[in-house]
C-alpha cells in the first residue's frame, strides 16, 4: 500500500512539474510568427512591413558589443544598404525559437534565430554565407529588441575571395 502511495505522489508530482502554461505557449506562437513575417520582410525589402513590425522604441544591438541602432536609423540603414550595398539577403536555413525569461536583465518573452543567411553584393562580389544568430525581445505583438552576432571576420574573409 505504501508503494502505491508513493508512486501516486510521484506521478502527481511530474504531472505537476510538466504542466506546460498555455498562455506561454500561445505567446511564444504569437511571437514567432511576428518574427517570420519580419524575416520574410528583410528578404523581400519590404520595409513598410519591417516598420510595422518593430516597436517605436525599438533598439538593436550588435554585431559588435559597443553596436546599437534605433527604429528609425535601423530602417534608415537597412533601406541604403538594400539600394547601394547588397543586392538579395536570402535566409536558406532558419530555425526558430520561443524563450521566456522569467526575472534578471533578459526578463520577457524572446524569439531566438539562429539562420544561414545569405549575402549578394550589388558591385558583384559574393555571394557570401554567414551563420547569424538574432534573439528579440516581443512585446505586444511587437519587436522591441534585437541582439545580433556573426563572424564578422569571416565574412570579411568571403568578400576578400571573391574580389
Amino acid at each position: 500500500m505504501k508503494i502505491i502511495g508513493f508512486s501516486l505522489s510521484v506521478l502527481m508530482l511530474l504531472a505537476i512539474s510538466c504542466n506546460v502554461d498555455n498562455s506561454s505557449v500561445e505567446i511564444g506562437k504569437k511571437n514567432v510568427a511576428v518574427v517570420e513575417k519580419y524575416i520574410k520582410s528583410v528578404e523581400n525589402n519590404d520595409i513598410a512591413t519591417m516598420a510595422s513590425l518593430l516597436d517605436d522604441n525599438y533598439m538593436g544591438y550588435g554585431p559588435s558589443h559597443s553596436d546599437s541602432i534605433n527604429k528609425e536609423v535601423a530602417l534608415l540603414a537597412f533601406e541604403s544598404n538594400m539600394t547601394h550595398l547588397y543586392s538579395k539577403l536570402k535566409y536558406n536555413t532558419s530555425r526558430i525559437a520561443p524563450i521566456t525569461f522569467t526575472s534578471g536583465l533578459s526578463k520577457g518573452n524572446w524569439v531566438a534565430n539562429w539562420a544561414e543567411l545569405e549575402i549578394t553584393y550589388r558591385n558583384g562580389q559574393g555571394p557570401i554565407t554567414i551563420w547569424a544568430n538574432t534573439n528579440y525581445l516581443l512585446e505586444d505583438g511587437k519587436i522591441l529588441r534585437s541582439v545580433t552576432f556573426y563572424n564578422v571576420l569571416d565574412a570579411l574573409q568571403q568578400l576578400e575571395d571573391t574580389y
